[in-house]
């Protein structure tokens, strides 16, 4: 099934990890994309990957301005918006706030719900009008981590849970026109969500932990083994995106590998 076959796309944060393999897949599936990615570094990047199949953008997805701007180009070169999808975030790095500075709770809380929740906020409204002219499609990143602990430390977990709760709201302000969905991801194999600037770790990556160590805390309790790679997520993405999507609007797909499917009585 061609989910989104000559679909035009804007996807935000898409410049690495998460976010770039789901792309990878879509452009393979016959979607144009833009991408608004804040890196320049990853912005040459994707260019150099996906050439003329991709509009790449440099800006930051948290700034009223660069969202308008890409909105802008997006119409300018493709005139059609079917979907947007968010994947922006950075991570706190999972530490419990008990070792947490009491002076630096304030900045590590901005930088997180600025990036991981206001940018998605301003995003839905940005793109919204061009959506409706399309009976279009909002797909948005939360995690695992909304729903169990450690997950993420208390203030990814509690963006994360956030999403949620802003999928179900915009689902209902947006009705009949747009769906509103999410995605939820487990464990991700070569994620680049970075941590946090406000605890001087913006220079350490998840993909950073040694991939044995990661695979053997993950295999122990996840009951598919298998650790899934960014491209793997895609066909979540896809359907919700997608205009053959006619029955799912306010939900989250918990694509967890089954690691929440039981409370853990034993390990092994």
């Amino acid at each position: 099934m061609d989910l989104v076959n000559d679909h035009d796309i804007v996807a935000i944060g898409a410049g690495s990890g998460l976010g770039r393999g789901v792309a990878r897949r879509l452009i393979a599936d016959g979607a144009r994309l833009t991408v608004l990615e804040i890196s320049g570094t990853k912005a040459d990047a994707l260019r150099a990957e996906f050439g003329d199949a991709a509009l790449v953008v440099q800006g930051d997805a948290a700034q009223l301005g660069d969202l308008q701007r890409c909105r802008a180009a997006h119409l300018e070169r493709y005139g059609k918006l079917d979907a947007l999808m968010c994947f922006q975030g950075v991570f706190d790095g999972n530490v419990p706030i008990a070792d947490i500075d009491e002076g630096a709770i304030d900045a590590l809380f901005d930088e997180l719900f600025h990036i991981n929740v206001k940018s998605s906020i301003l995003a839905a409204r940005v793109f919204l009008e061009a959506l409706q002219d399309r009976g279009g499609a909002i797909v948005l990143t939360s995690s695992n981590a909304a729903y169990a602990a450690d997950g993420g430390g208390a203030f990814y977990s509690a963006t994360k849970g956030a999403i949620c709760s802003l999928v179900g709201q915009l689902a209902f302000e947006f009705s009949p026109k747009v769906r509103v969905n999410a995605v939820a991801p487990g464990a991700i194999g070569h994620s680049e969500l970075r941590g946090p600037a406000a605890l001087g770790m913006d220079g350490f990556k998840q993909s950073d932990i040694p991939k044995d160590a990661f695979l053997g805390a993950f295999q122990k309790l996840a009951l598919l083994q298998e650790l899934p790679e960014p491209e793997d997520y895609a066909t979540a993405y896809a359907f919700l995106a997608s205009t053959k999507n006619k029955v799912m609007t306010g939900q989250t797909i918990l694509a967890e590998q089954g690691l929440l499917n039981r409370h853990i009585l034993t390990a092994g």
